[in-house]
């Protein structure tokens, strides 16, 4: 899914104004999270993107083919994305 700028600043903004408000983090310098922040979610969100595109390819080179929105197609794109999240490090 494609996150415009400005929704990426919102999620970024809301995120530490929440850990901030709850006293979760204490945020001396809030600009600078916040870009820090916004440049974390966009590159997240990127990953995403990629990663989202490649198991697409791999359903897409099975031969028998297989319906987008078919419980087949869910399981496997569960399944090959958890694969990959978890090559990439990112899932345990």
């Amino acid at each position: 899914m494609k996150l415009s700028e400005a929704r990426i600043l919102y999620l970024a903004r809301e995120s530490l104004a929440r850990l901030r408000d709850e006293g979760l983090a204490e945020i001396p310098n809030f600009a600078l999270a916040l870009r820090q922040a916004r440049e974390l979610i966009a590159e997240w969100n990127e990953k995403g993107d990629e990663i989202d595109a490649l198991v697409r390819r791999k359903i897409t080179s099975i031969k028998r083919g297989i319906v987008e929105g078919s419980n087949e197609w869910n399981l496997l794109y569960r399944r090959y994305r958890d694969e990959e999240l978890r090559r990439r490090g990112i899932l345990h």
